[in-house]
C-alpha cells in the first residue's frame, strides 16, 4: 500500500492540496511504514493545473492525507480509487501512523470552488 501526504514545506501537512507540489510517499508493508520518500511535482502536474483525465504520478497511491481540499478534488481522487482524507494533524508521520491504527481524526471536505463559473 502507498499513502501520499501533502507537505509543501516537507515538515507539516499542507492545507491547500490543489496547489501543493510536494508529497511524502509512504510505502506500507505489514501495517507499518517500510519507506518514505518525497515526490516533487512540476507546477503543471499539481492538481490545480492538471486535467483530471491525465495520468498523475500520484495515481498509484491508495490514500492521500491533506490539511484541506475541496469536494471537486476529493471526487477526482475517488474516481481514481484514492481515499481522500482531511485532518488537522500537522505531522505527516503521525498522520500516517494514526491512519494505520484507525485513529486518524478527519474533517469534512471544503465546499469552495475557487470562483470557477459553471453555467
Amino acid at each position: 500500500m502507498k499513502i501520499a501526504v501533502a507537505s509543501q514545506n516537507r515538515k507539516e501537512i499542507t492545507g491547500h492540496t490543489g496547489r501543493c507540489r510536494k508529497f511524502w510517499i509512504y510505502t506500507i508493508e505489514n501495517d507499518a511504514i517500510a519507506a518514505k520518500e518525497i515526490l516533487e511535482l512540476p507546477k503543471e502536474q499539481s492538481f490545480h493545473e492538471s486535467s483530471p483525465w491525465e495520468p498523475s504520478p500520484l495515481d498509484d497511491v491508495q490514500a492521500l492525507i491533506a490539511g484541506g481540499m475541496g469536494t471537486g478534488l476529493a471526487r477526482r481522487l475517488q474516481e481514481k480509487n484514492i481515499q481522500a482524507l482531511i485532518t488537522k494533524e500537522t505531522n505527516p508521520d503521525q498522520a500516517v501512523e494514526n491512519f494505520l491504527n484507525g485513529s486518524l481524526k478527519t474533517e469534512p471536505f471544503e465546499p469552495h470552488q475557487h470562483g470557477h463559473k459553471h453555467s
